[in-house]
């Protein structure tokens, strides 16, 4: 019996040996690279170290994967290659084609790869292979978490092979990761963060090579090592990517008919690694025209509406401008600042308006960016912008009038950025712009830093910013901020406070909705890790927030924000939020006008949201709210339902409808008086949103994608007022007429490209749009209902446009083996 028990207590050591020894791996150099063909039959792999024991991450925290995994790893003076067996039943193997960066929610398997390269616990890199070999790729950050599949900044995209193939007993993935698409540092002996993934879809099933414990804060402090690379030396990293571009613009124009105009341009990208860790990337006379339509709306609050970033140059490599917050790169190449004004003059009948660009046409702009070996990060980063004209013929005497609507302006942010022991930074951000001639110059300076406890439990963090606007009038202001945070376990707080000057302004590069408010805010919450008997997971938080205007300093809100949500262990998930207001409160912001603010009563909104499981072919989500402010008798009605079903693995279909109503609504009514002040008004507002998407994929790197969104918002006032100095509506003595300010406004958007990625890096690209002219308008009195606004769109002009881009990679290295 003794000797029973010994060797089960021997294999059961064994066994937890096994588990906490898949933290490292020795990298093993090779002379002849593998054919990247999807099947492990080269030498290369016969004597790789092999990682397996995955450990899951989701649904069952801590346990065994139920899929055996097999990973290798070499590399070679070129490249990083990974080859991965994954053992399983090839009937169950989930293959759904999707588009390049779309596998989260999708009916696939897949198998991922992650590299720290400067072993900083903070940075990386991911490349990801699903079943049907479609790749995706992101840039990790510190902040990058593990929740649904999201580990860092997808937008990111590198140049890289792979392969995949269908065994009998599961499915292997080969990959080739050449230095091209990676930083590291300079030395002769090197160690780097490693980590490997598999999900596998029919269970939703994480596993990782090395435990990923959700209850730690962050994701490349959890990787395991990848020990002793020697002598890295890459060859030169060189890469151009010139395209050509051409199409056909149909415009409505300001008669009944339509104005023409042949679309042609042509630029080139260029990547170059000045060494190991740094690399410059430029883009000369870039053309941003085939990119997905803005969500514009009818927006009726005093903030400006942000909009996501669809151009590749601005999404690709920028994480290290983006940390302090201050980079919006929609300035740059934005609408040009005269652009309305202009439009605004074709209402005379006399002026005919002959040319007034929409978008700013830019000239280049680099990015400079990397890490050395002391993990000090550097990013520069430069754009010009060109100087933009409009052009105006009076049609009486035919004179023709140049007006410049957008000045030549330079545009530029400096990055540096120390990563610390212990996932701890200090990092310093600036950003300027200058302007040709007397136009307005801005420059802002942030300081920024995070320093955790040995733990990595808790953390101390704050900012510090200053800008400075030089105009007519010169105008300085400051920002900081600092928050204290327990970061790990299933019970986490945060206290922190925020300062907003007057007239802190870091919008000429960055985008701030608001200033001048000082915000304390405290947050609890609970999450359960570990399934219980009819969750996988479910987290609770609790937000309490007290704000001040900062000048002149007085109370601005109270209020009290809960938001739960639960997994089930069918995949179906529910979200319960809630924001209570128990006490009046001022808005400063509503009515556009320095010194003066509106007393908002007590008012309680909730709103329900869900999804069914996404492993089906139909999938769908809902969402309902309710709001009241019983003292104005506003109420508040929302409700959205979106259904998704996937046809076959090539093809899918989703429908997304979202509602909103409010009675009662009180606001600014953009009408002012006679001196100035402004008028509020009390209005029912109606929003109704639907989108219809699609793609079909005709292989892993060709398909055809299709949007189309239409946008329908009314808005019909009931009575108006102005607002005395302690903020509350008084009746005005001579009302203005109900009805002179009300909107009946739609947009209606289709984008559908197709494309196809030939070659590594290389891609074609058909592009066609269609959308509402902008002088087109659907009568709101006749066309009261939404269908009645719908049906009217297809009667109206519309503009279309139908554009073709062709881009083909070099890589230097290639272009001189074939020389």
């Amino acid at each position: 019996m003794r000797t029973n028990a010994s060797v089960f207590m021997l294999f059961l050591f064994s066994g937890v040996y096994s588990y906490s020894q898949n933290s490292s791996i020795e990298a093993v150099r090779i002379s002849q690279a593998p054919k990247i063909d999807g099947v492990l039959d080269d030498a290369a792999w016969k004597n790789a170290p092999v990682a397996t024991n995955f450990i899951q991450n989701s649904p069952n925290v801590g346990a065994a994967a139920n899929q055996k995994s097999e990973v290798k790893i070499v590399y070679d003076n070129n490249a990083i290659y990974i080859g991965a067996y994954l053992y399983d039943d090839p009937a169950q193997i989930r293959r759904q084609f999707t588009a390049r960066d779309e596998e989260g929610q999708k009916d696939v398997d897949y198998f991922s790869v992650f590299f720290d390269t400067y072993h900083d616990r903070q940075n990386g890199f991911q490349f990801l292979v699903t079943s049907a070999n479609v790749q995706s790729d992101a840039k990790l950050d510190p902040n990058a978490k593990t929740e649904f599949g999201i580990y860092g900044d997808k937008t990111w995209e590198a140049v890289w092979n792979s392969e995949v193939s269908i065994k009998s007993d599961g499915w292997v993935v080969e990959m080739r990761i050449p230095y091209l698409s990676l930083r590291f540092p300079k030395a002769d002996i090197q160690s780097w963060g490693l980590q490997f993934l598999r999900f596998v879809r029919r269970n939703n099933e994480r596993s990782f090579w090395k435990e990923v414990k959700p209850e730690i804060n962050g994701f490349t402090n959890q990787f395991g090592d990848f020990n002793n690379l020697k002598d890295l030396k890459p060859p030169l990293r060189l890469s151009f990517s010139p395209y050509v571009s051409t199409g056909i613009r149909s415009s409505p124009d300001d008669a009944n008919g339509f104005h023409k105009t042949w679309l042609r341009n042509g630029g080139m990208d260029i990547k170059y690694g000045l060494n190991e860790s740094f690399t410059l990337d430029a883009t000369l006379i870039p053309d941003f025209g085939q990119v997905v339509s803005d969500n514009v709306v009818n927006n009726l609050t005093p903030y400006e509406q942000k909009f996501t970033e669809n151009r590749p140059f601005f999404t690709e490599g920028t994480e290290l401008f983006n940390k302090a917050g201050l980079f919006y790169s929609r300035r740059i190449g934005r609408t040009p600042s005269k652009y309305f004004s202009v439009r605004a003059m074709g209402t005379d009948p006399n002026i005919e308006i002959e040319k007034n660009p929409s978008v700013t046409q830019l000239i280049n702009a680099i990015k400079f960016s990397g890490r050395n070996e002391k993990r000090l990060g550097i990013g520069v980063f430069n754009a010009v912008g060109a100087p933009m004209h409009a052009i105006i013929r009076d049609k009486t005497t035919g004179e023709r009038t140049e007006i410049e609507t957008e000045p030549l302006a330079n545009y530029n942010i400096l990055v540096f950025d120390q990563a610390l022991k212990g996932r701890s930074y200090i990092s310093f951000t600036n950003t300027n712009v200058i302007r040709n001639g007397s136009d307005r110059d801005a420059n802002v300076s942030a300081f920024d830093f995070a320093a955790f406890n040995k733990k990595g439990s808790h953390v101390f963090q704050g900012t510090a910013r200053y800008s400075k606007i030089w105009a007519a009038t010169s105008l300085d202001g400051y920002n900081t901020t600092f928050k204290y945070s327990k970061v790990s376990g299933s019970w986490r707080y945060s206290l922190s406070n925020n300062i907003v000057s007057e007239n802190y302004n870091p919008n000429d590069l960055g985008i701030l909705t608001s200033a001048n408010k000082i915000v304390n805010s405290a947050t609890f919450s609970y999450k359960q890790f570990t399934p219980t008997r009819n969750f996988i997971t479910y987290s609770h938080e609790l937000l309490v927030q007290y704000n001040l205007n900062y000048n002149p300093r007085a109370y601005s809100t109270f209020r009290f924000a809960t938001t739960s949500f639960w997994l089930f262990k069918n995949f179906w998930e529910i979200s319960l939020n809630t924001i209570i207001v128990p006490v009046p409160f001022h808005d400063y912001y509503e009515l556009q006008t320095p010194g003066k603010f509106i007393r908002y009563r007590e008012n309680y909104q909730s709103e329900l949201s869900g999804s069914s499981d996404s492993r089906k072919k139909f999938y769908f989500e809902y969402a309902a709210g309710y709001s009241v402010s019983p003292a104005f008798d506003n109420k508040f009605y929302h409700w959205k339902l979106g259904s998704q079903f996937r046809f076959s693995n090539k093809f899918t279909l989703g429908i997304k409808a979202d509602k909103t109503f409010e009675e009662e609504n009180r606001g600014y009514a953009f009408l002012r008086e006679t001196n100035g002040d402004p008028i509020a008004g009390k209005r029912d507002l109606t929003n109704f949103e639907t989108i219809l998407t699609g793609i079909f994929n005709f292989t892993s790197r060709q398909n055809l994608t299709l949007r189309a969104r239409h946008y329908w918002n009314k808005v019909i006032y009931n009575k108006f007022y102005t607002i005395d100095v302690d903020g509350n509506f008084v009746d005005r003595a001579s009302p203005v007429a109900p009805g002179g300010n009300d909107e009946n406004f739609n947009l209606f958007n289709v984008d559908a490209f197709f494309t196809w990625d030939f070659r590594l890096g290389s891609r074609l690209i058909i592009g066609y749009k269609n959308w509402l002219g902008e002088n087109e308008f659907i009568d709101g009195v006749v066309n009261k209902k939404y269908l009645n606004n719908l049906g009217e769109l297809f009667k109206v002009r519309h503009g279309n446009e139908l554009t073709l881009r062709f881009i083909y990679f070099l890589d230097y290295n290639q272009l001189r083996k074939k020389r």
